[in-house]
């Protein structure tokens, strides 16, 4: 019996998701590195195992698309920060994937489109187009969304005979987290409350994008018709000075955020995802402590709980890489978390 030749993955971006997602295409004999997209210049040239503290992988990262674009692979592990973050400085992260697609590459992305109906039939029928020129896929994944907001509940949903509302939540703490780029310029935090509202305007578009998604795609699966997705958001001031990993949080500077957003039909919610994020959870007792929660109002009522995720970032990329395989073999098109198996059980197993 002869073996699967390897998948041919390239890996899109090196930052804090990308770079554990880059560790495990290359060290799964079931990967072959093909190529490294990379933004930051200090990266270019360096070789793709270096970077991630393994032995030399005999590639080397780029910053040039159009290289990356003739590279013959059969996945593009997508994990950029959103293209809204920058500006017009960058293509739109439709463009880009619309590109990958029809060159023949599967694409998976952290960056939303885990239901891209939610972004409008335009968008939608550029995709689909790019993946029949390409005789390609799109998957769009992580954890939340991904997984804790939308095939989690839909999983729980299976144990009632009655859904009246389902409430979603997650709590992340950041002390630990070493980007500037995600802590203080996409999350806000050690900004002044008028810089927060101003720099944060262009998350905020994103997050109710990302999380409108989730809502969407839990309720159209269970057959409920949404009038519209409500989002709000709240902010909280440190009360002292305190150090985290990506540098000082000074007394009067945002500390922590709540995000809401609720699925509504006739005015009452039928979903609710609420995301807390901490500059540190130890320094902030306000809102939930870390961990996800998720509850089931109806017949049974349900409550599951995942007291914590040690390595938040980790679990996306882990779960965007272990369902490279489904989607190489998956017929062409946009595929949900519900059109493919569950990626479970395909990483390194260790027993000792």
């Amino acid at each position: 019996m002869s073996l699967s030749p390897p998948l041919r993955v390239v890996q899109w971006a090196t930052g804090a998701v990308g770079r554990y997602s880059l560790r495990s295409v290359i060290t799964r004999p079931e990967f072959e590195l093909a190529g490294v997209l990379v933004y930051d210049p200090d990266k270019v040239g360096q070789d793709a195992g270096a970077l991630v503290g393994l032995p030399e992988a005999g590639v080397t990262c780029t910053d040039d698309v159009e290289e990356i674009l003739a590279t013959k692979a059969d996945c593009v592990l997508h994990m950029p920060l959103p293209a809204s973050y920058f500006g017009g400085e960058r293509p739109s992260d439709v463009e880009t994937i619309c590109a990958l697609l029809a060159t023949g590459k599967n694409v998976i992305t952290t960056t939303g489109f885990v239901y891209p109906k939610c972004h409008g039939t335009g968008a939608v029928e550029r995709l689909e187009a790019a993946c029949r020129a390409g005789g390609s896929s799109l998957h769009g994944t992580g954890v939340n969304p991904g997984f804790m907001s939308d095939l989690l509940p839909l999983t729980l949903t299976g144990l009632s005979s009655r859904v009246d509302h389902i409430y979603v939540r997650e709590s992340s703490d950041f002390r630990g987290h070493t980007s500037r780029q995600i802590v203080v310029d996409l999350f806000g935090f050690t900004r002044s409350a008028k810089e927060y509202v101003a720099a944060v305007r262009p998350f905020r578009a994103f997050q109710r994008s990302l999380f409108a998604e989730s809502v969407q795609f839990v309720a159209d699966n269970l057959g409920v018709t949404l009038d519209e997705v409500e989002e709000s958001d709240e902010f909280e001031l440190a009360s002292e000075e305190f150090e985290i990993a990506a540098g000082p949080v000074r007394a009067g500077t945002v500390c922590a955020s709540r995000w809401m957003f609720s699925g509504l039909v006739r005015g009452r919610p039928f979903m609710t995802v609420e995301c807390v994020y901490k500059a540190d959870a130890d320094r902030v007792k306000r809102w939930a402590d870390p961990g996800f929660s998720v509850h089931i109002e109806g017949v049974p009522q349900l409550m599951l709980t995942v007291d914590e995720i040690s390595h938040g970032l980790a679990a996306a990329a882990a779960h965007a890489v272990n369902s490279v395989a489904a989607l190489c073999a998956a017929p062409p098109g946009i595929r949900t978390a519900l059109d493919l198996p569950l990626a479970t059980g395909r990483g390194t197993v260790r027993l000792s």
